[in-house]
Parts: C-alpha cells; sequence; structure tokens
C-alpha cells in the first residue's frame, strides 16, 4: 500500500494576531487530528494508518486567517474529501483543520499552496 499522510492545517494568526501561545496550537492540531481519526476510524486507510503507529506520516501546515481555513474546508467538502474543521468552543472560532489519513497523491492538490507551519 502508498504511504498514508494525515495532513493538519493551522490558522497562523492565532498566534501571531491574536497571541495565543504555542501550546494552545498545539492542542488546537491534536483536537482536529483527534476528532478525524474518532469520525473515520472504520475507513481502510484510518486502520492503515494506526497499524503503522510508530511511522506515522503527518504534514502541519499554516493558513492566513479563519476566512482561508474556513474556504479550504468548503473546497475539501465538495470535492468529498473526510476532514474535521475544527471549532474552538464556547468561542465557536475555526482554527484547524484535519484530514483523515490519505495517500498523498490523493489530496496534495488541495494543501500544497500552504507552507510548512513554523
Amino acid at each position: 500500500m502508498a504511504a498514508l499522510v494525515q495532513y493538519v492545517v493551522l490558522r497562523k494568526d492565532l498566534q501571531t494576531g491574536l497571541g495565543w501561545p504555542l501550546g494552545a496550537l498545539i492542542a488546537q492540531a491534536c483536537h482536529a487530528a483527534t476528532a478525524v481519526i474518532h469520525l473515520h476510524y472504520e475507513h481502510p486507510n484510518t486502520r492503515a494508518y494506526l497499524q503503522q503507529l510508530d511511522s506515522m506520516h503527518k504534514v502541519v501546515l499554516e493558513v492566513a486567517d479563519e476566512l482561508t481555513l474556513t474556504s479550504l474546508s468548503e473546497t475539501l467538502n465538495q470535492a468529498g474529501i473526510d476532514h474535521k474543521l475544527w471549532m474552538e468552543q464556547p468561542e465557536n472560532i475555526a482554527t484547524c483543520i484535519a484530514l483523515r489519513p490519505y495517500v498523498k497523491e490523493e489530496v496534495h492538490k488541495y494543501v500544497k499552496k500552504f507552507k510548512l507551519m513554523k
């Protein structure tokens, strides 16, 4: 089977503009990644990804702001790409997207314009 990757996309402005600490951003990524694994636990790619426990591959990307993040979610919805848009509560703020594990070539075109999170 081809290598599986899980993409996680975070809003950079939460840190740079709104002053969220790094730990809070990491928590958002963890929430979204855990949620999408739970939602798609029975999918064969998710099962295979979890079988590779010591060699899981994640790519963490950044987007500029909430509008870019929600637009990405809409694009993924239209394309039928399984993902979770994490909404931080009680503020109801979109903070992060995690895709379920995919073969890179199946989803890379949707995320290739985004840079690695730094």
